[in-house]
């Protein structure tokens, strides 16, 4: 049973390759010489312009049990809800989790200055530290508040760094005109 499975594994081998150390069944396949002492290929296992299953495929025990369920959907959902009506509570946990998921985000509602300069994020980075340092709001509410600021602050960043070299560069073309004449 185990060497049939070790078959439908090296398929390109023949059966006296089982026999065989590793280093002699990589010498005998059509490998690289520089992948002599491996079986299996490793990194990226298709060859370019070959990216695999495509786009949105789905696997075969997911598409199987789909084409079981397909008809059912109604009377198993029916089902539930009458468990559920009757006391069951995992029934009803599954169909409250279906009439009011979790929330994965709440408003947070805290007031931030302006962060239209460096001083402005720093104060607002300040505000929202407070802010999670009295309660208002959670660690990862903060921790998500903290990187939305930081990407503002590497906005303001890149303008004052662009407008600066430009700056340079006309300090620069003014020099060299002046050096010319």
């Amino acid at each position: 049973m185990v060497e049939g499975a070790l078959r439908g594994l090296l398929a390109p081998l023949t059966p006296t390759d089982l026999d065989l150390p590793v280093q002699q069944i990589a010498a005998n396949s059509e490998e690289s010489p520089m992948r002599k002492y491996a079986v299996k290929p490793r990194g990226r296992p298709f060859g370019p312009g070959n990216p695999g299953k495509p786009l949105g495929a789905r696997h075969k025990i997911t598409l199987a049990v789909e084409a079981l369920l397909d008809g059912e959907a109604g009377a198993l959902t029916r089902k539930a809800i009458e468990l559920a009506l009757a006391g069951d509570i995992i029934a009803l946990r599954l169909c409250l989790d279906r009439i009011a998921p979790l929330r994965r985000g709440r408003p947070v509602a805290i007031s931030l200055p302006d962060v239209n300069n460096s001083q402005g994020v720093a104060d607002a980075l300040a505000a929202v530290v407070t802010a999670m340092g009295e309660g208002s709001i959670t660690a990862d509410e903060a921790s998500a508040m903290c990187a939305i600021i930081e990407t503002r602050r590497r906005a303001i960043e890149t303008v004052e760094l662009e407008a600066r070299m430009v700056a340079i560069e006309k300090r620069l073309k003014s020099d060299e005109s002046k050096t010319r004449e």
